[in-house]
């Protein structure tokens, strides 16, 4: 099943979802789409048509691929311009990913800033080769994404380049108006952002993850490529704190992100 496909199964059947092994991030099933299938019923409870601001997201513990999960939410408010809603992904009894969301319609404002300019990187044509799935080496949900390397090094690499970045974009799905459960999976593609600083395979993973959307969100494909760059802020103690933010081809800014990583190394 593509990504598409995916978000469709959850619409369809919440409560009673599992996703193949071709989804597999080590023992878990990929962390972007956990949150965006939970992000998806989330969205089923609204009332109208008030676009995401912010989502508040920890994943509790590994999702199993190939095992039935239960997707639900719940509306803890609804206000005049936000509501507040509680999503969950529950696994054998337990929850495995939490999401708290920001919903909240335009108003009138005399505050306008623009966005700071999109991060300089090497041109799509001039960035590094699309990045190979490699059985038994890549995670197997990479299947899904290309991504080209632009900015600092690979995971693994010895490189000490606090940014790490590139062009990425979904492969294998329906052309289609890209929404905010395929930017959560672009943004989480990337690799934890302390892989690079090491020089072998370790294991790591996100912890907590913040993101926010720029409403509205700028015409995009999902076959669309875009820009993401992502800055360690600070690691020590197997833990690391991380800004990113995804752009469009042309620099439009899509998303901000931060994520808590941990690293086994």
């Amino acid at each position: 099943m593509n990504f598409n496909q995916l978000l469709e199964a959850v619409r369809a059947t919440p409560g009673n979802v599992s996703i193949p092994s071709t989804w597999a991030q080590g023992r878990a099933v990929f962390g972007g789409l956990m949150a965006a299938l939970v992000y998806e019923t989330m969205r089923s409870k609204l009332s109208d048509n008030r676009p995401v601001r912010s989502l508040a997201i920890s994943f509790v513990g590994p999702a199993s691929p190939d095992t039935p999960i239960q997707f639900e939410a719940e509306v803890l408010r609804e206000g005049k311009a936000v509501s507040t809603v509680l999503g969950r992904a529950i696994q054998d009894g337990q929850v495995v990913t939490l999401v708290q969301g920001n919903f909240g319609a335009g108003r009138p404002s005399a505050v306008n800033v623009p966005a700071l300019p999109a991060m300089a990187m090497k041109p799509l044509e001039e960035a590094a080769a699309e990045l190979p799935y490699i059985k038994g080496v890549i995670p197997e949900f990479m299947r899904h994404f290309a991504l080209r390397w632009a900015v600092g090094g690979l995971p693994f690499s010895g490189n000490d380049s606090r940014q790490m970045g590139g062009w990425v974009r979904l492969r294998d799905v329906e052309q289609q108006q890209a929404t905010e459960a395929h930017l959560l999976a672009l943004v989480d593609a990337w690799p934890p952002s302390l892989m690079p600083f090491l020089k072998q395979p370790a294991a790591g993973s996100t912890l907590t993850w913040t993101i926010e959307f720029v409403q509205p969100v700028p015409s995009l494909s999902t076959l669309d490529w875009c820009r993401y760059c992502v800055e360690t802020e600070h690691a020590r103690d197997g833990y690391g704190h991380a800004a990113a933010a995804l752009w469009t081809a042309e620099g439009e800014l899509l998303a901000l992100s931060r994520q808590t990583v941990t690293v086994f190394a």
